[in-house]
């Protein structure tokens, strides 16, 4: 009996161990579990879909304008109009401001400002308490570019006007060109695209989710350009190579450019073998390091 119990107990302790050491140890971890990566997309998946409508009154013109599919569509080809005139404009537009420029140019920035600034009202009055907009984030986002477009077409043409029409009346012409650069932010529309193309958007979180192994892997390649820059920039002080490698920094970007990103990597290596077959034998350990071994983690990444 005492024999059978110590087996017994034996059995016990070893079952015992054998699952400690089974066990995943619990504490700070760098990236996610994959556990923890397949339970967010299932409550994504699972979670009900955001709807700005139910913010909206349940009646009224304008919330049958802002909910209406039709409405929607026109608006994201108006986006994407709007996306292809900004390249027009830029190329084409001879004016440094809008009251200076062809008829035609000013007459397609008013329809398009007049149809943003139309389309963020109907928007805003579906609300059925407007605060209620503070809480959707699209409406939010074309709020802040609205108000850049109304400014950029309406506000300072009507400052030009008052002053006379003329753009030395607000100091520097470079200022006002500046300011034709706030045209840049109605790109920033282009994201309300990404919403009527899943595929697109499944991309751009892919890329997100990569975000984290990309940097840590750009950080490996730093410490990499860093220590071999002060190898080079010592190994070529007072030599014919000083000129390559003249600072720490210069030959870190020297080393990123022609070794890690490969470019006139046969120029670059001609000058090294000639000097001295050990600067040569370093850059080949460098170039076995950053391009053949962290590059292609940072692909499969």
């Amino acid at each position: 009996m005492e024999v059978n119990g110590i087996a017994s107990e034996r059995d016990h302790d070893s079952t015992h161990e054998s699952r400690e050491s089974r066990e995943v140890p619990t504490g700070p971890t760098i990236l996610p579990s994959a556990d923890d990566m397949k339970e967010r997309i299932r409550k994504e998946m699972t979670s009900e879909p955001y709807d700005v409508s139910k913010y909206y009154h349940r009646t009224g013109f304008s919330r049958w304008i802002a909910t209406h599919p039709r409405f929607e569509q026109l608006t994201l080809v108006v986006i994407a109009l709007n996306a292809l005139w900004i390249w027009i404009d830029t190329d084409a537009n001879p004016g440094p401001v809008l009251l200076q420029s062809p008829p035609f140019f000013q007459i397609v920035e008013h329809l398009f400002c007049f149809y943003f600034t139309y389309e963020w009202t109907m928007r805003y009055r579906a609300f059925k308490r407007k605060r209620d907009g503070l809480k959707d984030f699209w409406f939010i986002f074309d709020s802040l570019l609205v108000s850049t477009m109304v400014f950029e077409t309406w506000v300072m043409t009507a400052i030009f006007l008052i002053i006379g029409g003329t753009s030395g009346g607000l100091g520097n012409a470079g200022i006002l060109r500046m300011a034709r650069l706030l045209r840049l932010t109605r790109m920033a529309r282009m994201a309300r695209l990404l919403r009527a193309m899943p595929e697109l958007l499944i991309l751009i979180k892919g890329m997100v989710a990569a975000l984290r192994s990309v940097a840590f892997t750009l950080g490996l390649l730093l410490v990499i350009l860093y220590i071999f820059g002060i190898l080079f920039r010592q190994l070529c002080e007072d030599s014919p190579c000083e000129e390559t490698f003249p600072t720490v920094l210069e030959a870190m970007h020297v080393l990123l450019v022609n070794g890690a990103l490969m470019d006139s990597l046969s120029f670059f290596v001609q000058p090294l073998q000639e000097q001295s077959i050990v600067l040569l034998l370093i850059f080949y350990v460098y170039l076995l390091l950053a391009a053949l071994t962290v590059m292609n983690m940072l692909i499969g990444v």
